[in-house]
């Protein structure tokens, strides 16, 4: 964001800045920190808006994730409808993990973002929404490893982006949430193994309607943040290279389906039990997406 621009010099500098302040405040609670009041944005970012010069200093990557790792927890929920964040994001990061979900793609300069080669499909309604719907279950539940596109930013996208490989939960205001690349280590190209121990909250507070869904976490992770560098995860000491895209190890199979939910389809009295499948056939990373 370059708000100094947008700032002109003179007598009228200070009803400038308010507006680019404004202008800032509707842009990122409409497209990174939307919620579910159509009309209202979240008072909390106006903090991160006083002083334009420090601005490029946030990492809003970091924030908006955060922001939408909280929002898919509450979308969890029972009494939870609907669901928020940026889920522009969202959306971009199945169409390249995901091609049985890809839409058509326009041709694009590789300076140009990413998501926006995607071109949007039509939304159905009535019957046909629903049936996509269960079209759409039907093919989560009968993933396989070779659906799954692991590498889609190559398998050096974290030397150029070294924050990626940080451990500990992820801070944004008032919201904070785990963040642990080691359980998805195929996506960085080498072998998935059984993680150790998530830093977990002290305490939470997840009701069914999700309307009140507060996490506390230590004072002590806050400080782990603050220190990124310190808790880079080391690829070479963790694990090795792939042979093949989706190769793990094989005690990872009984430790996941121990803690997941290979399934998505709930089988009733008419419908048979289906058969769990093997942790190398299912998308692990998809099926996170669920357990937030």
């Amino acid at each position: 964001m370059h708000a100094e621009g947008l700032l002109v010099r003179g007598g009228e500098l200070k009803i400038k800045e308010m507006e680019v302040q404004c202008y800032l405040f509707v842009l990122l609670g409409s497209t990174l920190f939307v919620d579910k009041s159509r009309d209202r944005i979240r008072p909390a970012i106006n903090l991160f808006l006083k002083d334009h010069r420090r601005l490029a200093d946030y990492a809003w990557g970091a924030g908006a994730l955060d922001y939408l790792y909280r929002q898919l927890g509450v979308a969890t929920r029972a009494g939870s409808k609907g669901l928020c964040g940026c889920l522009t994001l969202l959306q971009a990061w199945i169409y390249e993990y995901f091609p049985l979900f890809r839409p058509s793609q326009l041709p694009q300069s590789p300076d140009a973002p990413r998501a926006s080669s995607w071109i949007s499909p039509r939304l159905p309604g009535g019957d046909e929404a629903r049936q996509r719907l269960v079209r759409y279950r039907q093919l989560l539940d009968e993933l396989s490893a070779d659906d799954v596109t692991w590498t889609p930013y190559g398998r050096d996208g974290h030397t150029d982006i070294p924050r990626s490989l940080y451990t500990g939960p992820i801070r944004f205001s008032d919201i904070a949430e785990g963040y642990d690349p080691s359980r998805c280590l195929r996506q960085f190209g080498y072998r998935q193994i059984i993680p150790a121990a998530m830093t977990v909250p002290h305490d939470q507070y997840r009701p069914a309607s999700g309307s009140s869904y507060i996490v506390f976490w230590d004072p002590w992770v806050n400080q782990l943040w603050d220190n990124v560098a310190a808790r880079r995860l080391e690829l070479d000491f963790a694990s090795r290279p792939c042979e093949q895209p989706s190769e793990i190890v094989e005690e990872y199979v009984d430790w996941f389906l121990t803690r997941s939910h290979p399934r998505i389809t709930h089988p009733t009295d008419e419908e048979p039990q289906p058969r769990p499948l093997l942790v190398h056939q299912v998308s692990y990373d998809f099926l996170l997406l669920f357990q937030i």
